[in-house]
This record gives C-alpha cells, sequence and structure tokens, in this order.
C-alpha cells in the first residue's frame, strides 16, 4: 500500500479558463477537488510537484492529503491532462475520500519471475499480458502499489485468470469474474501474426504500385493518342 502523500495548494475563488490560464502562467496548475457529499473546491497546485508526481507512475493510485490554506483534505487523483504538444499536467481532478468509503482504481500488474518459467525461458513461448491493469473496488487507504503475479513454473499454453490472482484482503475485482488476465503463447503463435500483417501490407503496397503504373499507362497512352490526332 503507498503511502499517504502531503500535496501543497492554494485556494482558487475565481474558476473558468481565463482564470485557469492565470494559474497556468504562474507556474500552478488548476485542479479541483469534488466528491464526499461536499461542494467542489477549486485549488492550484505546483507545475513542478504535480509533474513529478505524474511521471513517476502510480499517480492515480496514490492517496493524497491535500493542504490548502490550513483546510486540509484526503483525496485521490480520478483523471490529469496533459498539454498535448509539451505533455505539461494542465488540470487535475482529485475525488475527495471519506472514512468508510470504497472507490474502484486501476492498479498496475507486475509478473514476476518470467525465468522461472519453463514456458518462457526454455521453451521460447512469449508471455501475452491481457489485461495491464485490474479494476479493484478497495477503500482509499488500502490501495495497492501493484499486483503481482508469480510466473515459476509457468508452462506453455497455460493462462492466468483473475481466480489465480491474490488480491489484497478487502478488495474485489470489478470485472468479468472468469476474466483471463495473462497466458503463455507458443512463439509460433505470435511469429504467424507477424507474418500475416507482413504479408498483407505487402500485398496492399504491390496492388497500390500496380495501380499507379496502370494509371501512368493509360495517361501515356491517352497523351500518344492525342499526339496522332494533332
Amino acid at each position: 500500500m503507498s503511502a499517504v502523500k502531503t500535496l501543497e495548494a492554494v485556494a482558487r475563488d475565481r474558476v473558468g479558463k481565463g482564470a485557469a490560464r492565470a494559474v497556468r502562467r504562474q507556474g500552478q496548475v488548476p485542479a479541483v477537488i469534488y466528491g464526499g457529499g461536499q461542494a467542489p473546491q477549486s485549488i492550484a497546485i505546483d507545475l513542478v510537484r504535480v509533474r513529478t508526481l505524474i511521471y513517476a507512475g502510480g499517480f492515480k493510485t496514490t492517496l493524497f492529503e491535500i493542504n490548502a490554506g490550513g483546510k486540509k483534505t484526503r483525496a485521490i487523483p480520478r483523471d490529469f491532462h496533459l498539454d498535448p504538444v509539451s505533455g505539461v499536467p494542465i488540470h487535475v481532478d482529485f475525488l475527495r475520500v471519506v472514512a468508510g468509503q470504497s472507490i474502484t482504481v486501476e492498479v498496475p500488474v507486475h509478473f514476476l519471475n518470467e525465468d522461472a518459467a519453463p514456458g518462457i525461458k526454455q521453451k521460447g513461448g512469449t508471455l501475452n499480458v491481457v489485461l495491464h491493469t485490474l479494476a479493484l473496488e478497495v477503500a482509499p487507504d488500502a490501495i495497492p502499489d501493484a499486483i503481482e503475479i508469480d510466473l515459476t513454473g509457468r508452462e506453455i499454453g497455460d493462462a492466468i485468470h483473475i481466480t489465480d490472482v491474490k488480491l489484497p484482503s478487502g478488495s474485489t475485482f470489478t470485472g468479468e469474474p472468469d476474466a483471463t488476465v495473462a497466458n503463455i503463447v507458443p512463439p509460433t503463435v505470435l511469429g504467424a501474426e507477424v507474418e500475416a500483417e507482413e504479408a498483407a501490407i505487402a500485398e496492399a503496397q504491390s496492388a497500390e504500385a500496380a495501380e499507379e503504373k496502370a494509371e501512368e499507362e493509360a495517361s501515356e497512352e491517352a497523351g500518344e493518342d492525342e499526339k496522332k490526332e494533332d
């Protein structure tokens, strides 16, 4: 479980596009805290701090204690927006959490001990990951950093279902009860898919080239006919 992190903020009185642009010019990121049966609270947080937290990973599964003008609020990031060109954070949404409340979060899956999986290490199989994250309903103060799955002893053809995964106590998977998280496939399966895709691309390129050549020949013939008529 991630430790609760402190995040300093400044309360915002003004909202709207103009106010948000003014906040960004001051090196801050506009944000809002909502939920918990209370009115939304507009805040501004330091750009460098937010950017560091986002790019460090695990931002949306981290519980924060946000201090805005002496008022402390526990909240978890629900969404954030980045500038499409620079990648700089331009807005963050936080969900206010209250005691006894459960929330749904996407927790990353980490696979361990690939070298101890005969199907991968000795037989050349490939780990095909179906679910990179698991949607868990969990208490905010019990959100795991990641779900770890041990691949020791796994063979080609093995499938890992959600029922095979040990989830943290008190958490519930919100997806399909028999969902496949990953499987180990023979090397020829992915190889055949790649070859088929490459063949399809080559065929399309060949057809396009033939069509262009036919158009050029038709154009040349038309030009020659015009010359003969002249």
